[in-house]
């Protein structure tokens, strides 16, 4: 796969790189810093990271619409008395909102949007399995451990068709819980019976394939399909360092001068 693609890095790379970033993030409260932070991982995802469809549309829209909403939410929630020193913006009865309190929602708004997206390059860009192959690998996780957790998230789908399936039986018989959050309640509350008993009943049937297959007999295992350590890999997380070391020069400058 092409190094322009982020699907062909490291898994265990994507996901450590952006750590660094995200501790310079926790420990900032300017503007500027997340915000830059933040522009970096949107150009990497819209540009490296073959996204589409839905997934593409909610990356571009989202974090807007996070940042937004946590600007007003957080602004709300400030301590006037930290804020009455900047200008009242809004008043409503004994109510003001103050133009510091929409900056410090601003800020809150942008660290966490800014972590979302630096999880995201690893997130929307790794498959389970690759990421389970590669902490076994090259962070030397016990494979019974990473191999049942990974049999474990393949549940998840599995319970998505059960849960289909059980819809259309009740459809078919007729079965009618009526209207409204009780009904609703009730509704739900017949499927987990036999949610349960067909997590059951795979569960054992995983279970006494992977014994029949000698799964945890011995203490080391082959893989079939390997996800190596590459030289992109090394330049991957040498690109997230000089990021975690030019943001803040670049974004100090200008909370210099809003300083002053």
């Amino acid at each position: 796969m092409s190094v322009l693609d982020l699907r062909s890095y490291n898994p265990v790379v994507k996901v450590l790189a952006p750590v660094p970033a995200m501790i310079v993030l926790i420990g900032t409260r300017d503007l500027w810093t997340p915000a830059l932070f933040a522009l970096v991982a949107l150009v990497m995802l819209l540009a490296f990271g073959r996204l589409t469809g839905r997934t593409l549309a909610w990356v571009i829209a989202g974090p807007p619409l996070l940042v937004a909403v946590m600007t007003v939410s957080f602004g709300v929630w400030t301590d006037p008395a930290k804020v009455d020193g900047t200008t009242p913006l809004l008043e409503i009865g004994p109510f003001t909102l103050w133009s510091g309190a929409l900056e410090t929602g601003l800020a809150t708004g942008l660290r966490v949007t800014s972590v979302m997206l630096l999880a995201l390059i690893a997130g929307l860009t790794t498959e389970g399995a690759d990421l389970v192959r590669s902490m076994i690998a090259h962070l030397r996780m016990p494979y019974r451990i990473g191999y049942a957790g990974l049999a474990a998230m393949r549940f998840v789908p599995r319970f998505r068709r059960d849960l289909e399936i059980i819809r259309l039986a009740h459809r078919v018989r007729g079965v009618d819980g009526g209207r409204g959050p009780v009904a609703v309640v009730r509704r739900y509350g017949g499927y987990t019976v036999p949610l349960l008993a067909g997590a059951i009943r795979h569960g054992d049937r995983v279970s006494l394939a992977m014994e029949a297959r000698g799964f945890g007999a011995f203490p080391t295992r082959t893989e079939r399909h390997r996800v190596p350590l590459r030289a992109r890999d090394a330049v991957l997380a040498a690109w997230f360092l000089a990021v975690c070391l030019l943001v803040p020069l670049v974004a100090v400058p200008h909370l210099s001068g809003a300083l002053g």
